[in-house]
Order: structure tokens, then C-alpha cells, then sequence
């Protein structure tokens, strides 16, 4: 498994994955996927098997503690230290799933946040994935104030 930046031809393959991962209401826009790869390639990345894209994570550097739903529409440059770096897309395609590539995107996004003195890692998730992040040493913080595509979503954090 290789773990690299995105860039901006993985564009297309990327939709797919998110698509895949998402339902319609959750997942990200072409443009928001776009704005990322442009804005914060440094906190996208990809997880690549035989030169295919498997799956991926992405986020930006945020200065609060949990997620709001502006950032899912629009991002800003991730700061050079300090926040918390946030989760909005960690997806592993169907065929690759079951075979921890989601817990490796996960400590890998982890290493670059503490590489630049962050907080920690947030996210957000459904309730069938608070276990899975608890069991990466994330703590539930209860429900998220987010009503991004009408779900109940949970906060998760890790401080770091």
C-alpha cells in the first residue's frame, strides 16, 4: 500500500470513490472535491494498490475543536501549526474494504497533524461508525450540532 498527496488528475477517480462511500445528500460536490485538491493537498491523501486509488482522507486545519457544516461548501489554506486538523472524507472502496486501509489513513493523517503541532484529529460520523473510530482511540463527544444532508451525525476527536 502506498500513501501519497493528491493531485489534481485523481480528480475523477476520486468522484467515484466518494459516491461510492456517500449517500447523494453526503457526499462532496465535484466542486468541493476539486477545491480540496486544490486548497489542501497537503491534508488529501490518497491510498494507492497497484497503482490504483483504493481510498483516501482529506480535511482541513480548523481552530475549533469540532467539525460545522460551512466547511463541507468552503475551505481555506490549512495554517502552517497549531488547530485541529478535521476529517470530512474517509472513504476505502468496496472491494478493499475489511483490511485496515481505513485505520492506516487514519494514523497516517494523525502523523502529518502532529508533524505540524495540531491538537488533534476531529471528525464526525454516523452512529454505525462510533465504534469503529473509538476503537482508533477516538473519544465520542456526543452529538454533533451538524445537520449536513439531514443525518444525525456524532463528534469524535483524538486529542494528540
Amino acid at each position: 500500500m502506498n500513501f501519497r498527496n493528491v493531485v489534481a488528475d485523481d480528480l475523477k477517480r476520486l468522484i467515484q470513490l466518494e459516491n461510492e462511500g456517500f449517500t447523494k445528500e453526503e457526499a462532496a460536490t465535484t466542486k468541493a472535491l476539486k477545491q480540496r485538491i486544490e486548497i489542501i493537498p497537503d491534508t488529501f491523501i490518497v491510498a494507492e494498490e497497484n497503482n490504483k486509488i483504493v481510498g483516501y482522507i482529506n480535511g482541513p486545519v480548523i481552530s475549533n475543536k469540532c467539525i460545522t457544516d460551512d466547511l463541507f461548501a468552503s475551505i481555506r489554506p490549512n495554517p502552517n501549526i497549531g488547530g485541529y486538523l478535521s476529517v470530512l472524507g474517509l472513504v476505502v472502496a468496496k472491494d478493499f474494504q475489511h483490511q485496515g486501509i481505513a485505520g492506516q489513513l487514519l494514523n497516517y493523517f494523525e502523523n502529518i497533524a502532529r508533524q505540524h503541532a495540531r491538537f488533534g484529529v476531529t471528525l464526525t460520523c454516523r452512529d454505525t461508525l462510533v465504534s469503529f473510530y473509538e476503537s482508533h482511540g477516538y473519544i465520542n463527544e456526543g452529538l454533533s450540532n451538524s445537520i449536513h444532508a439531514n443525518v444525525t451525525w456524532y463528534n469524535l476527536v483524538k486529542e494528540l
